[in-house]
């Protein structure tokens, strides 16, 4: 699963590196948006949250 994420950070990165203004924003959006997505699954990973609903 973070092989696929760190391949859409990667992705989103090139395109940032390449956009023009009005396309930035969107872009910075969405990368900020999968590294926080990556952060969770690391600590699913790691055991620090629990990925169970609390109910």
């Amino acid at each position: 699963m973070t092989t696929c994420i760190d391949e859409i950070i990667e992705l989103l990165g090139a395109e940032l590196r390449n956009a023009d203004l009005a396309e930035r924003r969107q872009i910075e959006n969405e990368l900020e948006l999968a590294l926080a997505e990556r952060e969770v699954i690391w600590a699913e990973q790691d055991g620090r949250i629990d990925a169970e609903p609390p109910f």
